[in-house]
């Protein structure tokens, strides 16, 4: 109990406002951004995820399998690495989330550059990243909350680690589910995700072998580290031909390749010199199309992501 009020005094510090035991809220830089018309999420220009009325939320906070190098959140204050027991409720998590999204908004009334037609329709999510901290599939409540979301009219966006293949099997599909892959072979995985399970590589790549045949818009997310010196055994833009292989076995619909971001609690693990240029991204986004049939669709070099797809589709973009 003495580490969960330790946490919740920490981040609540950081502007979370918690939603039960395990369940927060945070608004997202871009949401801030988008209101007073300063640029959108990269997620609004390939998904079409409007980054003004996005939700940005945990329900494992605390609750993770991994403690990888490059994690922004608080990876030392984990709090368990299984299944959350204690649950809140999916309906109770909703209505305080966006309680909670109503009051971190509420200052930017008086903004001199507030869009108020904007600021009127965040207070009202209609996007909601299940991302924001630990892994979501760590609730057992996980199904029901996504679908009293889709009945409310929302969508839904989770990301995990993929560390839960049998879950998975169950789960209510969200509007988009993304995987992580943060190295091209287990090696350099253990040494960037510091995996609780010691069959975490297997259980991952059962998760990407599921992709194809989910009925779900998939993702698979390679957050990229540059190796600061020559012989920085972090990072992982090496072997593009061996993410190229994964990324053809497992057929996403989706990948973004995206460069690792020097902020938060990351920063006391790695340095500036991690992080990659928008240019470094696209070299190497370009080496994984090189070895595989995707090929870059969309780029956002403020966000320093790329987008591939095998082909463009129409319905990319979603519409709400």
């Amino acid at each position: 109990m003495d580490n969960e009020k330790a946490l919740r005094e920490k981040l609540e510090k950081q502007h979370y406002v918690f939603a039960g035991k395990h369940s927060a809220i945070k608004t997202c830089t871009w949401t801030k951004k988008s209101i007073i018309d300063k640029g959108v999420c990269y997620k609004e220009d390939f998904y079409g995820i409007r980054a003004h009325r996005c939700a940005q939320i945990s329900v494992s906070v605390g609750y993770c399998q991994n403690k990888c190098v490059f994690c922004w959140r608080e990876i030392d204050s984990t709090l368990s690495t299984g299944l959350i027991t204690d649950l809140d409720d999916p309906k109770e998590i909703i209505k305080r989330c966006i309680e909670g999204q109503q009051k971190l908004l509420n200052g930017f009334g008086g903004h001199d550059d507030v869009n108020k037609k904007k600021l009127k329709e965040a207070m009202d999510p209609m996007h909601f990243a299940i991302s924001l901290t630990g892994d979501a599939l760590l609730y057992p409540k996980l199904s029901e909350l996504i679908r009293e979301l889709h009945q409310q009219g929302k969508s839904t966006f989770i990301v995990t680690n993929g560390l839960e293949p049998d879950l998975i099997e169950d789960l209510e599909m969200p509007t988009q589910l993304y995987v992580s892959l943060d190295a091209p072979d287990e090696e350099l995985y253990k040494r960037i995700d510091n995996p609780s399970y010691p069959d975490a590589w297997s259980r991952l790549n059962k998760t990407l072998g599921m992709l194809k045949r989910l009925k779900t818009r998939t993702a698979v997310r390679i957050t990229l580290i540059k190796s600061s010196t020559p012989d920085d055994p972090i990072g992982n833009m090496v072997h593009p031909e061996q993410y190229a292989r994964i990324l053809d076995d497992s057929e996403p619909m989706f990948v973004e390749v995206k460069a690792y971001m020097f902020i938060g609690s990351s920063r006391l693990r790695l340095t500036m010199g991690n992080m990659p240029y928008h240019d470094d991204v696209k070299a190497f986004a370009e080496e994984i199309c090189k070895h595989s049939g995707y090929k870059m669709i969309d780029e956002k070099p403020a966000s320093r992501v790329i987008l591939l797809m095998k082909e463009d589709r129409e319905d990319r973009i979603m519409e709400f």
